[in-house]
């Protein structure tokens, strides 16, 4: 799984998260937008195209700033975090039940997927490096 740490544009304090629709597993938990990498596609281009198809966003995927592994009752999740930036489009929940731009001390209160938490602690203790 690959997902995304998107600057707000105006606000590089903000990122953007996502909220899961109701109905799935981890129904109405928080996420960074992402998804899975298809056979044959690099983490980018994966990243690339499950924003496009959830977003509707262009996105330039940058650095790699994380990874972790986390194991629910279902399934093992293998989740790497891309620095990634907005080239064209407005963010909008085509495959989310709602989005919002949070600065990490406000995401600390959305109920996130288990598999965020490692990340969202890291990325409140800047423990990710440079977010520039």
């Amino acid at each position: 799984m690959v997902a995304a740490l998107i600057p707000r544009p105006d606000d590089g304090r903000q990122f953007l998260v996502q909220q899961r629709l109701p109905g799935g597993s981890r129904a109405l938990l928080w996420e960074f937008p992402g998804g899975k990498v298809e056979a044959g596609e690099s983490d980018e281009a994966a990243l690339a195209r499950e924003c496009r198809e959830e977003l509707d966003v262009d996105l330039a995927v940058g650095r790699r700033l994380w990874e972790g592994k986390h194991t629910y009752p279902d399934l093992t999740v293998e989740l790497v975090l891309y620095l990634s930036r907005i080239v064209s489009g407005e963010p909008r929940p085509l495959g989310a039940h709602a989005l919002a731009f949070q600065t990490p001390a406000q995401m600390l209160s959305l109920p996130f997927c288990e598999a965020d938490i490692p990340l969202l602690d890291d990325l409140v203790a800047g423990r990710l490096g440079s977010l520039d």
